[in-house]
């Protein structure tokens, strides 16, 4: 009776890196914090120039990834 009372859920096969929802937020959360950096850094016009793309590439990853299961 013992064996009935236990079922395995079948186990699910795990997702790559790139697919999981939790470690590709932080990485655009990190990319989106970067952009705001080199956006008021006073030092390097380099770093200023692609700030605006840096905040906007890691918002609009931020966007697509928070879509993805759990």
């Amino acid at each position: 009776m013992n064996h009935l009372m236990q079922t395995r859920t079948p186990a699910r096969p795990k997702r790559p890196f790139f697919l999981r929802r939790g470690p590709m937020e932080a990485i655009a959360t990190v990319l989106i914090g970067l952009g705001f950096l080199m956006l008021f850094q006073p030092f390097l016009l380099v770093l200023y120039t692609y700030s605006l793309v840096t905040l906007l590439a890691g918002t609009v990853m931020f966007i697509i990834v928070s879509k993805f299961a759990e």
